[in-house]
């Protein structure tokens, strides 16, 4: 099972997770390497899901969610220069939903999860961020979750930085 670990990222958390990275592992993502795309998250009850990829690498993002109206979420995902390195992270970029969620999942695929966590708030507007109770969600190999019972349905915000499956010849 993966660790958590909790620190307060910004709404720009792809770029400054892997300056958090490069202090302790030299590398770099080029522009080619990054995508971050807007996407709906819609309530009713109904599960959906929305995924991003870059090259054999992909995020998903499965929810469920009541209340409100449609919002407005970006996806970032990259891939550092030496293919060593994949991240995704989701969140509402005006800082908190107004939706319930009664799931989520994230899924990396062909990747293992490092760190990850889960936020109630995503920092904006002079806010920080406002992690989950570690209780809340579950992080495994590739997949960050809710937990069953412990989740509070409140999320604004999610991050996960796995290793690739990269080996060098």
């Amino acid at each position: 099972m993966a660790t958590q670990t909790h620190f307060c990222t910004g709404p720009l958390a792809f770029p400054l997770i892997f300056v958090l990275i490069a202090a302790f592992v030299p590398v770099r993502a080029s522009a080619d390497q990054t995508k971050t795309v807007e996407f709906n998250v819609k309530p009713g009850g109904v599960v959906h899901s929305f995924s991003e990829g870059i090259r054999e690498y992909e995020c998903s993002f499965t929810y469920a969610s009541q209340g409100g109206t449609n919002e407005q979420w970006l996806m970032s995902v990259g891939l550092s220069d030496d293919d060593r390195l994949f991240s995704c992270s989701v969140w509402r970029p005006q800082g908190k939903s107004y939706l319930f969620f009664t799931q989520f999942k994230a899924e990396l695929k062909g990747t293992k999860i490092e760190y990850a966590n889960a936020y109630s708030q995503s920092a904006a507007a002079g806010q920080s961020d406002v992690p989950l109770k570690p209780e809340e969600f579950t992080v495994g190999d590739s997949t960050v979750t809710h937990t069953e019972g412990k989740f509070s349905a409140q999320l604004s915000k999610l991050t996960a930085i796995a290793r690739t499956k990269h080996d060098e010849l």
